[in-house]
């Protein structure tokens, strides 16, 4: 499939890709960031994004004045086909914030069953800001976590350990400096099946536990000096802090929002690199249909990603158009080719 760039409204683009392009169960990971019903316009002014503002300086990227139940009818309709483009190891990300986000999940439920809701992540968007208001200072947005079935696409996110964790985490150092933990080799749990139960170097696991893994694995690492044998005879396995992939990564993410964005909203490009990367594989189908500055689709293309973008703002489709032509040879990416779609040509087409 080639890359598509969709100029026109999402409901309308979404039914082509169901009806014309015959995408249905072909996408694998769905990213995206509607109005959060604010009331507003987010505008640009001398070539800069400003906040929401009913100001009528500057160029209108996008309006946000559909709220209550209509924003979420209004989101409903999308996510109903949404679901019918997934894949069945396909997964959604829905960034919204905290006045509607709970709102958006019940909907969510419905329609990708609570079944698949894997997460409520939060997101640090911003510095503290000392606003005088009656309230706490708002600091973080959310994003809702679905899977299409059981079964999705799960790359195992990892995050390095800080350097001021690394003394803590790993204390020992070997002969040549480098930095080590120890872990037991034995687990709870008795046994009487394979070699769990057998003795090892003479010795049986203790009491109620029995070894991890098998006699000729734990042979294998005692050959290679990756177990420890302390003064008492216990041994216990060596973990190196130079091999770890780093720790699992949890659901508090702290990627803060460029301060001076050329497109209102613009998202942190390595919080989409930290999504395409766990929940597709190369070559996948990546969907945002509410584009904006094509923050998804760059990320999409940078991790060897198929992609579709949608967006009813030409200041959008001028951004992403922008944005992708800055991926060069200098990246070791070629450039993205796509095929430009225009529905804003043919707007009864796919009328609702």
């Amino acid at each position: 499939m080639s890359n598509l760039l969709i100029f026109g409204d999402n409901l309308k683009g979404l039914k082509y890709l169901l009806e014309e392009k015959e995408l249905k169960g072909q996408i694998d990971l769905v990213y995206i960031d509607p109005p959060f019903a604010t009331g507003g316009n987010f505008v640009i002014s001398n070539g800069r994004a400003t906040t929401i503002s009913n100001s009528k300086n500057g160029d209108v990227a996008y309006s946000d004045n559909v709220k209550g139940s209509d924003f979420i009818e209004f989101l409903r309709q999308r996510l109903e086909i949404l679901k019918d483009l997934l894949s069945e190891r396909g997964s959604i990300y829905l960034h919204t914030d905290y006045k509607i986000g709970h709102y958006v999940k019940v909907m969510m439920d419905e329609i990708f069953g609570v079944e698949n809701f894997r997460n409520d992540i939060t997101r640090i968007k911003c510095n503290p800001k000392n606003f005088s208001r009656i309230g706490y200072g708002n600091i973080k947005d959310m994003i809702l976590f679905y899977t299409k079935t059981s079964n999705p696409i799960w790359n195992e996110p990892k995050e390095k350990h800080k350097e001021v964790n690394i003394e803590k985490l790993y204390p020992k150092k070997d002969k040549n400096g480098r930095r080590y933990t120890t872990v037991p080799i034995h687990a709870p749990g008795e046994t009487s099946s394979g070699d769990s139960s057998k003795p090892f170097k003479g010795l049986l696991p203790p009491p109620g536990r029995h070894w991890r893994t098998d006699i000729k694995t734990l042979e294998k690492w005692d050959n290679e000096g990756l177990i420890e044998w302390s003064s008492t005879g216990n041994p216990r396995k060596i973990i190196y802090a130079d091999e770890s992939e780093g720790k699992r990564v949890q659901d508090i993410w702290e990627f803060k929002d460029p301060q001076y964005p050329d497109y209102p909203t613009e998202k942190n490009s390595d919080m989409l690199d930290l999504i395409i990367k766990t929940s597709s594989n190369e070559n996948s189908i990546v969907l945002d249909c509410f584009c904006g500055s094509g923050t998804t689709l760059k990320s999409a293309h940078l991790n060897n990603r198929n992609w579709i973008g949608i967006d009813q703002s030409s200041l959008a489709i001028d951004a992403a158009k922008r944005k992708l032509g800055e991926i060069s040879a200098s990246l070791f990416v070629p450039k993205p080719e796509y095929e430009f779609v225009d529905l804003m040509e043919n707007l009864l087409a796919y009328n609702s």
